[in-house]
């Protein structure tokens, strides 16, 4: 009998998990490998749009998301003074009918344990931080931090915009600050009572700066994001505590439920925005990236977890059936299925960025008349929210 193929996953987050995943299911002796000393996931509120949702339901998993999730009724954009409604998008079962998937909000955490779960505690192992890999063209060497090495068949990048796996492949290259910062945060949604906010993901678009909530955690928690602008980010750190009185003070003048929101807030994360441009390769013999590792995604298309889940499905299609010596040319072909769909959904979520923060005038007064008779901000939607990973498409040369 055929040696199983083995593959390890660097990376314990949405991406390497949902990989994992995949991958098991296709018949493949996995192993995840995550630097932290817990596999958990920083951050909070979470968009699972239908093209992820149908490919979560494949792996079996849906129906133990949808537990802890919630479903909005509808997708809302609007103005940021006087909350004029500049478009509405029904979700619900309407979406779930027309694109064969719910549309859902999740907590972060909760998403990455029902992946955990599904995996299996036995085929993670935390506290491997990836100090580099080798490969000689038919396997590949993980080494870690404490000395520690493993080889397989074949490696998977799934280790965030900071990839080692990236850096091991095509050497460094510094992210690019885009300019935007974000204050995230979740509040007990009984402290919003007052407020009577309805089941929608909401956002708010002003001159510089644009504020989305919505329910998580089954309706308990409401996720909170401020994204704002900065000239610069020079500390060395993502991510700082955020000063609650400077975030009021960036939204002085907009509509009053995002000021009871700001104030019912406990003292938020503050996030720096950063970005690369797209890869020219994601996979070199059996070594290959996978997510934000490779094409890492702005927060203004609510597509980065979808997108490394759409990877995860194709890359185990591609893989299944390949024999060892077979696995770059498996890797080569998933690389050239997703990477102009990928590379598109990056350029709509900056592009979605500068959209977001037009200052009032004429651009923005177009925006808002284009919006008022599109679905969202794109009346060609469905190529994002219908699209199946498992149909065949032409791939990217």
């Amino acid at each position: 009998m055929p040696r199983t193929t083995t593959v390890a996953v660097v990376g314990g987050g949405i991406g390497g998990l949902a990989a994992a995943l995949a991958l098991l299911r296709a018949g493949f002796d996995v192993r995840v490998y995550e630097q932290s000393g817990a596999v958990s996931q920083v951050g909070a509120g979470i968009q699972l749009a239908p093209n992820c949702a149908r490919i979560l339901h494949r792996l079996g998993v849906l129906p133990a998301i949808e537990k802890s999730a919630f479903a909005p009724a509808t997708f809302d954009f609007r103005r940021w003074d006087d909350g004029r409604l500049l478009s509405r998008t029904p979700l619900g079962a309407g979406i779930a009918a027309t694109y064969g998937a719910p549309y859902l909000h999740a907590h972060r955490s909760d998403l990455v344990a029902v992946l955990a779960d599904a995996v299996g505690p036995d085929r993670i192992g935390t506290g491997r931080r990836c100090r580099g890999v080798n490969h000689d063209g038919t396997g590949a060497e993980v080494r870690f931090a404490d000395g520690g090495t493993v080889t397989a068949d074949v490696v998977v990048g799934a280790d965030g915009i900071h990839s080692v796996v990236r850096e091991a492949l095509y050497g460094p290259e510094q992210p690019r600050f885009t300019g935007h910062v974000a204050y995230r945060g979740l509040v007990p949604a009984e402290r919003l009572s007052r407020l009577n906010l309805e089941p929608r993901c909401t956002v708010r678009l002003g001159p510089g700066a644009h504020f989305v909530h919505y329910f998580v955690s089954a309706g308990r928690l409401h996720n909170v994001v401020c994204v704002v602008e900065e000239d610069s980010w020079t500390r060395e750190s993502w991510t700082d505590p955020g000063d609650s009185e400077e975030l009021r003070a960036a939204f002085t003048g907009w509509h009053p439920a995002v000021g009871g929101i700001i104030d019912a807030l406990d003292r938020p994360l503050k996030w720096a925005l950063f970005d690369r441009p797209p890869l020219a390769r994601w996979s070199t013999g059996p070594v290959t990236l996978l997510g934000d590792a490779c094409h890492p995604m702005l927060p203004y298309g609510a597509q980065g977890a979808a997108q490394a889940i759409e990877d995860a499905a194709v890359l185990a299609a591609c893989l299944e059936g390949a024999g060892r010596r077979e696995v770059p040319t498996a890797l080569h072909q998933y690389e050239s299925i997703r990477r102009g769909r990928a590379t598109r959904v990056q350029d709509m979520s900056r592009a979605n960025g500068r959209r977001f923060h037009l200052p009032d005038g004429p651009d923005q007064q177009a925006r808002d008349a284009a919006m008022a008779s599109s679905f969202g901000l794109s009346p060609e939607i469905d190529w994002l929210y219908g699209h199946d990973p498992m149909v065949p498409e032409t791939a990217v040369a």
